[in-house]
């Protein structure tokens, strides 16, 4: 048994933070699947931006899709659509045998409408539609604006992967988005065993503090912070609101662990992963986080949240307001994944400018 598989046998699910074709036509995926116990799978712009933009294999696509007229974001869904169809049917069994729990994959939509939640939800709708498959998560950011797109796409069935949450207020308050619209839609006389999972992210803690902190505070404050989370999700598995909504079939809200990929170089590549291994969880990692953790991994029961409130008082000491960097760091989330969205969309048109030179030239 890997490393990785040890996470499944404490209940957690590992997915992959990472989407490309060589990723799928090499088999590298098929083989994380059966031989990492790898359950699922996270896409965003900025993985899409390296995808596409770091190689030559989406060239034959853009072109035969850009010779039928699409541009822009028509052309970038596309393109993101048929990976992610690719990448859902290879969860397809991983779904069924889990009765619908694990096997998914998600896709974001348009980080330009994060502000925009009667549009965000509106293309929710439509993307969800043209993936076409059971096992697609929707990413739409847990942004104030966004609970309400939230709570839309839920209430008309369409499973959710609420993103760019960073503290247990924003994870409370998604939480929250995704029951209301849960009550809405039982209300409605509709089934309720709707997927969803609130994806909380935990690296950018750390490089956000790092020449703030020194010494044994270094690469502290993200896993401290998660065990707010963790408590947090403790009293929502508990809420007598939700069980109700069990009671008529609801799945409750899986918390996932995302930006595990280390960004500090003399940290171990593992660090999110051992500290963050915990059952009923996702944690969602790069390819190189995901190949460090088979080889070094070590299950071990670390969430403490008594222990991490002693040193958050010591993070405040030194100076860091918790609370107001979690509110600038999912601010500064939706610019970077908006910077990532323009990025590859000018990748994109640039792209096409060329392939229509060489074919001319």
């Amino acid at each position: 048994m890997t490393a990785t598989q040890a996470f499944t046998e404490l209940g957690q699910s590992l997915w992959l933070d990472d989407i490309s074709k060589s990723l799928l036509d090499d088999g590298r995926l098929q083989r994380y699947i059966s031989e990492l116990g790898v359950t699922g799978l996270t896409s965003n712009p900025a993985i899409f931006q390296s995808a596409i933009g770091g190689s030559d294999a989406y060239d034959t696509a853009i072109n035969e899709l850009a010779a039928k007229g699409l541009s822009g974001e028509d052309l970038l869904f596309a393109l993101m659509i048929d990976d992610l169809q690719r990448a859902a049917d290879e969860f397809t069994a991983v779904h069924k045998r889990t009765s619908q729990v694990d096997g998914h994959v998600s896709l974001e939509v348009s980080p330009l409408l994060a502000r925009d939640p009667e549009a965000t939800a509106a293309q929710a709708v439509d993307v969800h539609s043209r993936v076409n498959r059971a096992n697609l998560l929707v990413k739409i950011p847990g942004t104030s604006e966004g609970l309400d797109a939230i709570t839309r796409t839920i209430r008309a069935g369409i499973p959710v992967n609420v993103t760019l949450l960073f503290d247990d207020r924003q994870f409370k308050a998604a939480n929250e988005a995704v029951r209301i619209g849960l009550e809405q839609r039982l209300s409605d006389g509709n089934p309720i065993d709707v997927a969803s999972v609130a994806s909380v992210f935990v690296s950018r803690w750390d490089k956000a503090v790092a020449d703030i902190v020194e010494g044994d505070l270094l690469n502290r404050l993200g896993v401290n912070v998660m065990n707010r989370v963790w408590a947090e999700y403790q009293r929502q598995l508990g809420d007598p609101a939700w069980r109700r909504l069990m009671n008529e079939g609801a799945r409750p809200q899986r918390l996932l662990w995302a930006s595990t990929g280390t960004k500090d170089p003399n940290a171990p590549a593992v660090l999110y992963v051992d500290e963050l291994a915990a059952p009923l969880t996702v944690n969602t990692m790069p390819e190189k986080t995901l190949l460090a953790a088979a080889e070094q991994g070590n299950v071990g029961p670390r969430l403490d949240v008594a222990a991490a409130e002693a040193e958050l008082d010591r993070f405040s000491a030194a100076g860091v307001d918790v609370v107001a960097l979690g509110d600038k760091l999912q601010n500064d989330g939706v610019v970077l994944f908006e910077d990532a969205w323009r990025s590859v969309l000018e990748t994109l048109a640039e792209k096409v400018g060329q392939l229509k030179a060489q074919q001319t030239a």
